[in-house]
């Protein structure tokens, strides 16, 4: 059987990933992210992997490794590396549920990245019903803290991948089904102010807000964005009581640049801006996946045949948001990002798919798998 013939079933693949889907499994929850790698875990095994769970760290929910039965089981071969969390709060399903209207599918995370990861998932399953074996061995590892920047499971990955020859991501598609080939590099800083507090009302003069001086400040960063290097401030807490001068306020900020010598320059800007007022701590950063490596070219020139043969064109572009690809691509691992699913709204309330792309994107990924080698 050719895997272009394989009974891929759109109906049945909605109804594994709603499952998927109803699991909300926001980043800094471990407990929920557990329930959803349990999950994930169950289906891997039952689908004939050789399952481990590996706990969590770092107040970080786990990961799921699952090696596909081959007969150079522990050999070099391919890595599928996706990312369980979502950044989507428990509670959401309620705003955005789980449904597909026509040729549209919702729901939180769905496209970001359990789609994907669903997706890989079915055309493993697939090929293993059909008595196709792949010609190297098939490993899936599924972690829990891409959302924050990876903090607590980036060894993991770069370990697991060295032992592979290949690495895919199911990622999002870019718009147009676009594949990635390269990512920006990607630094996070932890932000705080200080200030002296006073009575808001009878005494406002005599205390400095901690508040206005990271305003201040966010003015001053988000002013430093050029088109090679991006600032930006994401999440922002402080005070307690409207009627105290707050003593305390702190945030966090995210610069993205093209290349690593633009992300070091603008974190010694960033670093530049601390005082005695204002701190800054740098937190996780993403290296630059340099494009047009020669490893990962080749597997994007097989999956621009596969994909002409499914009737569609697929075209690669160095990408601005970070991704586990980015530790890979710069390891020089042979790395292909965003084979996942079409859609739109990720990161929003807003998010979902295109069900179409499921089989198209089933059908790449086991193609994906039975040609590279």
């Amino acid at each position: 059987m050719h895997t272009h013939d394989l009974p891929f079933d759109v109906d049945e693949m909605l109804a594994g990933l709603k499952t998927w889907i109803e699991c909300e499994s926001p980043s800094l929850d471990p407990a929920a992210v557990d329930r959803m790698m349990d999950l994930a875990a169950f289906d891997l095994a039952a689908a004939g992997a050789t399952v481990e769970r590996i706990p969590g760290r770092a107040g970080y929910g786990g990961s799921v490794r699952a090696r596909f039965p081959h007969r150079d089981f522990g050999k070099p071969g391919i890595l599928i590396a996706g990312h369980m969390d979502t950044v989507h709060p428990l509670g959401t399903l309620e705003v955005l549920p789980f449904r597909r209207e026509g040729e549209l599918c919702y729901g939180p995370g769905i496209m970001d990245m359990k789609g994907g990861n669903y997706v890989s998932l079915e055309a493993l399953r697939q090929l293993l019903r059909a008595g196709l074996e792949t010609p190297l061995p098939v490993t899936v590892l599924f972690t829990p803290d891409e959302e924050l920047g990876t903090p607590s499971t980036r060894a993991l990955i770069e370990n697991e991948a060295r032992k592979h020859r290949y690495v895919l991501v199911p990622e999002p598609a870019h718009p147009g089904g676009a594949a990635t080939i390269g990512r920006y590099a990607i630094a996070r800083f932890d932000l705080a102010s200080k200030g002296r507090p006073s009575h808001a009302g009878a005494r406002l003069s005599e205390g400095r807000s901690a508040i206005a001086v990271m305003a201040r400040k966010i003015l001053e960063i988000e002013a430093m964005s050029t088109d090679d290097c991006t600032f930006s401030v994401g999440v922002v807490h402080g005070g307690q009581w409207a009627n105290c001068v707050a003593s305390a306020c702190r945030g966090e900020a995210l610069s993205m640049a093209k290349t690593q010598q633009d992300l070091d320059r603008g974190v010694a800007r960033m670093m530049a801006l601390a005082d005695d007022d204002f701190s800054i701590v740098r937190g996780v950063t993403r290296p630059v996946w340099e494009p047009n490596q020669p490893g990962t070219m080749a597997m994007f020139e097989l999956a621009k045949e596969i994909a002409a043969e499914l009737g569609f064109e697929l075209s690669g572009q160095s990408s601005p948001g970070g991704s586990d690809g980015n530790f890979t691509g710069a390891l020089g691992i042979p790395t292909l990002d965003s084979l996942g699913v079409r859609g739109n709204g990720l990161h929003t309330l807003n998010e979902h798919i295109e069900v179409s792309s499921l089989v198209e994107r089933a059908r790449l990924m086991a193609a994906l798998l039975m040609r590279l080698e």
